[in-house]
């Protein structure tokens, strides 16, 4: 788990030992602290939502989804919501089609967010049969709402910049190539992506 300071710190340390530059992140910005989401279907809304708009506009967006369908939405309501009543709502017609998917697939049980597979590829195959949920906020979602260990982002930017800057790799690594060096930091490949984050954000701040 990487939800808690304890168990988010257990995993960094033991990065730490096995790479020199994982232990100079710590001496210079930190332990990070950790991140987390509540499992289930809202935290998936909130993502389709907060797709390619800026933070302002998905909570101006979200607001207005929770003013027609409910706080948090109803998926029933949205499930049978026309294109127009989405629309008021502050949604375009792609995101309400993948409001729409995710929840014909939590009603009709085909995808139970409660028991997702413990296999972490599995559970990622799962919920990318929600459209509009692709590999990355598959992943992002089993790392930060079920505090998943070992699930790695490895084509996020961030990550992918940061972690080839902090190994003195010479070019951005591919996300390939970012999986395979990660193949020795089993299994706590999200906790490396944490601290790649936060070395990230400190770096620019």
């Amino acid at each position: 788990m990487v939800r808690t300071a304890d168990t988010l710190r257990e995993s960094i340390d033991e990065l730490s030992r096995r790479e020199p530059a994982f232990a100079t992140v710590i001496d210079r910005h930190g332990h990070p602290e950790p991140r987390s989401s509540p499992p289930g279907a809202v935290t998936l809304l909130r993502t389709i939502v907060g797709q390619q708009v800026s933070v302002a506009a998905a909570r101006s967006m979200w607001n207005k989804l929770e003013a027609a369908f409910g706080s948090p939405p109803d998926l029933k309501k949205l499930l049978a919501a026309s294109d127009e009543e989405m629309r008021a709502a502050g949604m375009s017609r792609q995101k309400a089609g993948y409001i729409r998917s995710l929840a014909e697939l939590v009603l009709s049980g085909d995808l139970d967010l409660d028991n997702l597979p413990a296999d972490d590829e599995e559970a990622i195959a799962l919920l990318t049969r929600i459209k509009g949920i692709g590999r990355w906020s598959a992943e992002i979602y089993l790392l930060f709402a079920e505090g998943r260990r070992d699930v790695f982002p490895a084509g996020d930017l961030a990550v992918v910049v940061e972690l080839g800057r902090l190994l003195g790799l010479p070019e951005k690594p591919s996300e390939k190539q970012l999986r395979e060096l990660a193949e020795g930091w089993r299994p706590h490949r999200g906790a490396a992506a944490v601290l790649a984050w936060h070395s990230y954000n400190s770096a620019v701040l």
